[in-house]
């Protein structure tokens, strides 16, 4: 059984017991947390509920494991000619969540 979630402007494929690296969510380690923006549920083979555009009374829980920061992006500006050159990096900060349950 999995769902597909939608959080922080993303989708995810959400399967119970799987941790997900989401865009930041607020809360601390242990805090549960109920996503009802659910877009497909799919309970086996051929059984698949797609949303118009969520899916009614469907649900997915899960829990808040930690807090952090994702891989560092370099942002690297250039004009040719002109003595003009930034560097600069970027690091997003990320939740990890895991999967308890799908409900619907």
């Amino acid at each position: 059984m999995y769902a597909v979630i939608q959080t922080g402007g993303k989708q995810y494929r959400a399967e119970p017991g799987q941790t997900l690296w989401v865009e930041k969510l607020q809360g601390e380690a242990g805090t549960k947390v109920l996503f009802d923006h659910v877009l497909l549920v799919a309970r086996g083979e051929g059984n698949v509920a797609v949303g118009t555009p969520t899916v009614a009374g469907a649900s997915v829980s899960a829990e808040i494991v930690e807090q952090g920061l994702g891989d560092k992006l370099v942002v690297f500006k250039f004009r040719r000619r002109k003595n003009y050159v930034r560097r600069t990096g970027h690091r997003q900060e990320l939740t990890a969540i895991k999967i308890e349950s799908i409900v619907g």
